[in-house]
């Protein structure tokens, strides 16, 4: 399998369970990354896509929002060296320009640092949307005046160097894409799992790797 993609749900359901602040599971969850992650590039995985904060996220209380930025400004920082202890090059999806530029400055320091580790790549979904990821990339092919086939708007997607994705995992118990990589996922093998993602084990997702091995696809041909 080339293209594992996971929607991270669950974190603050996690915390509030344990009768503590959301925050406290948006940073378990960010720990549980790492885990993943690495299991990922040990397993043979190519490209591992992970929903962190959608389009939609900014609804959120300005004061989750702020802590989520500081948080992924944090998981930059730490995730560096790891990311090049494992070989793993690190992409972004999403429009970016949202962001404060020290922000963006540390995801392109994390990204250019990176850009020669060629193990899996790990491709963090940030203020990303498909359908603005999509809208983004009508917009570009209307700039160019001319009628596009879907291979050429594939070319214009966020996603352009990477492949499909063969299987969709979402944690947290919900059974909805949440606009994650509708155009990409079109053909992927879903999975849904009531485990909240700082739960989420390496043992879980091998058996869920296990049952992906055993499913024939046949992207609608008999």
């Amino acid at each position: 399998m080339k293209h594992l993609a996971i929607i991270m749900d669950g974190n603050g359901r996690w915390a509030e369970r344990k009768d503590k602040k959301r925050a406290f599971g948006h940073e378990e969850g960010a720990r549980n990354v790492r885990t993943i992650t690495e299991y990922a590039a040990e397993n043979g995985i190519e490209y591992l896509t992970l929903y962190a904060f959608s389009t939609e996220n900014w609804k959120r209380p300005k004061t989750e929002v702020a802590f989520l930025m500081k948080l992924l400004a944090k998981f930059l920082k730490q995730e560096l060296e790891i990311l090049i202890k494992n070989n793993i090059r690190f992409e972004v999806i999403g429009d970016i320009s949202r962001f404060s530029p020290a922000l963006q400055a540390s995801i392109h320091h994390v990204k250019s640092e990176t850009s020669t580790c060629s193990g899996m790549v790990q491709i963090l979904a940030i203020n990303y949307g498909s359908r603005d990821e999509i809208t983004r990339a009508v917009n570009s092919a209307i700039k160019n005046g001319k009628e596009i086939s879907e291979q050429d708007l594939s070319t214009l997607l966020d996603t352009s160097l990477f492949p499909d994705v063969d299987l969709l995992i979402r944690t947290g118990g919900d059974q909805r894409l949440s606009n994650f990589l509708l155009w990409q996922a079109a053909y992927a093998e879903l999975f849904f799992t009531s485990t909240l993602w700082p739960d989420f084990s390496c043992g879980e997702l091998k058996t869920i790797l296990t049952k992906y091995v055993s499913t024939t696809r046949k992207f609608g041909a008999l």
